[in-house]
């Protein structure tokens, strides 16, 4: 038989805040790196100290300790100091796939800047693990993986070492930690101690393990070197000679592996399982205001301020790299699984909402600098104000744009570059202070006021690029008639009823599917904390339809509104909730529908104001068929899972650590569909649904999608669907009952055929890539030199059909004077081919990984060439 050969590797997991801020955690971290310095430094035997993976620690002391800096760089470069690859310990669940690609490739950039960084996808303590991270850690030349939860024998294997693959067949060599990262800490001297507690992990570790090759990690949560480490050592080899310790770093572990790797099973899929470990699968609606605003600015990142730049730099103007990573940095620092996770003190999430504040004004204003800048160099014209509409889809879009801009006029026209009239519709104006517009008009004694229209028009946009129209003051414009007076919304797609109770009765006229009692919400108890929901022992369930409803019904000129206000009274709390005592608290309404023309999106923006504690607010959205299963997207692809689990009849007798709810997450569309044709739900931010199976003779399944969920404690102990010991800590967080107003948006979307025949997950990217406006007028506040005003009124970057590869990114090269496109097949069945057409002549064209060095694989200009089942590529091109 195999010696079992035992590996301690000294390393510390940290958390740079959780229940403790991050300069608490950075205090103790300037003492901890003394210490791992000096002893790497002065003892030869004492060879590697993993530094948890992740360089914002490294960050954080050099912004205290610069001169430091070379220091550190001799211990990687002689590699005993650990770094990398990541830049924090990111989620991987709640993120989207750019911004896991950002997190490794900014972390290994400044890996390299100290040395070789460690190549391994380590992620010790994140909640679950996407099916993506294989075909992630290949796009950065990683084949190695080390996590601890989400396992169990379901996945295909009982086994802790495995090869784990992507849908599009990339594939990574996986070592899971059975239990934990923290199994070695504050390993006692003291022999006895020391085998009650081994003699207890030891079969746990062994028993799966193909190679006899055991991993005790020797550190802890901000955890100090365990300065007797050799001497406890030398104990384990009396208690235990037949077994071999060594000091090790996980790469030695892996050569192990891969020197069998003819013995080891092959499994696909997430790790989402909480079997033998918590994976926390409700954590998605804690705090979601956080939540909400950190979606936002992951888009507004990836889906507009990129492209938006990567058109301005083809144009002419500079790229700011360094701002943008700013943001980024900002954002990845809350990407950590406490931190996106919200399972943090209240100090903390003011830290954290105060980061993604930061990051939002950065990216938000630097989008505006950079229409201005395009727009500032266009031809002066005559005197007529501008509104440059801007398209960073990669092909056509026709659709109706709500937008405002302001004059100093009460009518005004706007043409088209060839002088024909646009129709526009005024929805709504207000007078603006001159100050407001520019403090130099006031300054010279014009206090003439401006006006504010808030106006809609329809008007194509070229793909990846724009188009300008006209404003011209004191001249009638061609207005939008009202379409249409009836007591319903309707379109080419739908016809809309709005029910006494406040729920939609909605007709596809495409599929002929009828869905009904749309947007009932559910108020239920929470009874959990902020790791997990967990519903009370003593559940009152409270329906929306139970309460009167205040509708209104407004047409305008190129959509139709539906405005629905309710107030739900419920209870204030749980006690009050469990003894049916009260309806003291109260949940108060206000929706409103929008269907525009010649659109297949059902807009939906729900204003709720929360003054109760300790419960879960749902959206319901009925299908009027039964499916098995739901598919959703994740990175870089989708993601079809079982609309129920078996397992939830029997995981309490099987000893799960928490129950397997069918919770799960999406982060753009989830979609239900039949023969026929289907429903997606596109989110705009809120990124948790359940499918509620249908009950008895009904003939349908009903999404449910979470807006809210209140508790007050950060850690709370036998729950009902997790028994046992609290997660985290048990300290008040009343923050987390998430009080006051919060906006929740989402659209519908009906589609013919299946998700991918009908392009969802294009159409759920254009849902949070919403065509971007700039009014240019004579005036601005902030002054700014312009050059030669030479700029085409309309322009193209690149095109491509709406069919096939999904773009996920435009972007300049990090260390190149060229552009980054990446795509990726949302299919999980299909291979596709798919290619771009530009306007320029294209010079280079050349495939790249993810870490954007390019591939030796030789690719036709333009051509993306066969994408696999959730295959993502980028390409690196020149004009």
């Amino acid at each position: 038989m195999t010696k079992t050969r035992v590996h301690i590797t000294p390393h510390m997991h940290w958390d740079r805040e959780w229940y403790f801020t991050t300069e608490e955690s950075r205090i103790l971290l300037m003492n901890n790196m003394e210490e791992i310095m000096e002893r790497l430094e002065s003892d030869p035997e004492y060879k590697y100290y993993v530094l948890d993976g992740q360089t914002a620690v490294l960050e954080d002391y050099f912004a205290i300790k610069p001169e430091n800096k070379s220091r550190v760089r001799r211990l990687v470069q002689a590699g005993k100091l650990i770094v990398g690859p990541w830049y924090s310990q990111t989620d991987t669940m709640q993120v989207s796939g750019e911004s896991i690609v950002r997190n490794m490739l900014y972390g290994l950039r400044d890996c390299l800047t100290l040395g070789e960084p460690m190549k391994i996808g380590y992620l010790p303590d994140s909640f679950s693990m996407s099916s993506q991270l294989p075909a992630i850690y290949n796009g950065f030349g990683i084949t190695r993986a080390m996590f601890w939860r989400g396992c169990s024998e379901r996945h295909g294997t009982d086994k802790t070492e495995f090869i784990w693959q992507s849908n599009d067949g990339s594939e990574v060599i996986a070592q899971v930690l059975p239990l934990g990262y923290a199994i070695g800490k504050y390993l006692p001297p003291d022999a006895a101690a020391l085998r009650a507690r081994l003699d207890k992990y030891f079969p746990v570790l062994e028993k799966p393990s193909v190679t006899k090759d055991i991993l005790l990690p020797n550190g802890h949560d901000q955890m100090p070197l365990q300065k007797d480490i050799f001497e406890v050592m030398a104990k384990l080899r009396e208690i235990y000679p037949d077994k071999e310790f060594v000091m090790s770093r996980f790469e030695e572990v892996f050569e192990r592996i891969e020197a069998q790797r003819d013995r080891l099973d092959v499994v696909k899929g997430e790790f989402n399982d909480g079997k033998y470990m918590r994976v926390h699968r409700t954590i998605s609606s804690t705090r979601m205001d956080i939540k909400l605003i950190h979606a936002e600015v992951e888009n507004k990142i990836v889906n507009i301020l990129e492209p938006m730049a990567s058109i301005a730099w083809a144009l002419g103007f500079e790229y700011h790299h360094g701002l943008i990573e700013k943001m980024w940095k900002e954002s990845m620092k809350n990407h950590a699984h406490d931190s996106i996770g919200c399972c943090c003190s209240d100090k903390v999430h003011a830290e954290i909402l105060s980061r993604y504040i930061l990051a939002d004004d950065m990216a938000t204003n630097l989008i505006n600098f950079y229409k201005r800048k395009i727009v500032d160099h266009m031809p002066a014209g005559e005197g007529d104000d501008k509104l440059v509409l801007f398209n960073l889809s990669p092909y056509p879009r026709d659709e109706v744009i709500n937008t405002t801009i302001t004059i100093r006029a009460e009518t005004f026209s706007i043409t088209d570059e060839q002088g024909k009239p646009v129709n526009y519709y005024i929805s709504d104006r207000r007078i603006i202070d001159p100050g407001k517009i520019d403090r130099q008009i006031v300054h010279y004694g014009n206090y003439d006021p401006f006006i504010e229209y808030d106006i809609q028009i329809k008007h194509p946009v070229p793909a990846m690029g724009f188009t300008t129209l006209f404003i011209q003051p004191n001249k009638e414009g061609s207005q939008q008639a009202v379409g249409q007076k009836a007591p319903e919304l309707e379109n080419e797609f739908y016809r809309i009823v709005i029910n006494p109770n406040g729920t939609l009765t909605i007709f596809d006229k495409e599929t002929r599917h009828c869905f009904e009692q749309v947007l009932r919400l559910e108020d239920g108890s929470d009874d959990g904390d902020e790791y997990d929901y967990s519903p009370s022992r003593k559940e009152w369930l409270i329906y929306s339809d139970d309460f009167a409803a205040d509708i209104n019904i407004r047409h305008e000129g190129f959509q139709s509104l539906a405005t629905i206000k309710l107030c739900m009274e419920i209870p204030k709390n749980l006690p009050q909730r469990e003894t049916r005592s009260g309806q003291e608290g109260y949940l108060d309404v206000d929706c409103q529908v929008t269907l525009k023309q010649g659109s297949r999106h059902i807009d939906v923006s729900m204003t709720l104001d929360n003054q109760a504690d300790d419960h879960r607010v749902r959206v319901l959205i009925p299908v009027p068929y039964i499916s098995q299963t739901v598919v959703a997207d994740n990175q870089f692809g989708t993601l079809t899972r079982p609309t129920s689990d078996p397992e939830m009849a029997n995981w309490e007798a099987h000893g799960w650590k928490e129950a397997p709810v069918p919770v799960y997450q999406l982060m753009n569309f989830a979609a239900l569909e039949n023969e026929r044709g289907g429903l997606a739900i596109m989110s705009n931010g809120l990124r948790e649904f359940e499918v509620i199976s249908s009950q008895g003779n009904e003939k349908k399944d009903t999404f449910a999608l979470t807006l809210l969920r209140g508790v007050g404690v950060l850690g709370k102990e036998n729950l009902l669907l997790r028994p046992g010991r609290p997660s985290g800590i048990k300290i008040p967080t009343p923050d987390s009952q998430v009080r006051g107003k919060i906006i929740c948006n989402f659209s519908l979307y009906g589609y013919a055929g299946d998700h991918i025949e009908a392009n969802v997950m294009a159409a759920a990217r254009d849902n949070v890539t919403p065509i971007q406006c700039y009014n240019k007028i004579p005036y601005n506040a902030m002054k700014l030199n312009v050059g030669e005003q030479n700029l085409p009124l309309s322009y193209s970057l690149l095109s491509k059909s709406k069919t096939g590869a999904v773009l996920s990114v435009l972007k300049k090269a990090e260390d190149a004077n060229a552009l980054i496109l990446r795509v990726y097949n949302p299919s999980e069945r299909t291979s596709i081919q798919d290619n771009l057409s530009f306007i320029r002549e294209v010079t280079s064209w050349k495939e790249t990984r993810l870490d954007e060095l390019t591939c030796s694989s030789e690719v036709e200009t333009a051509s993306f060439g066969t994408l696999n089942p959730c295959q993502v590529k980028s390409f690196l091109f020149t004009l």
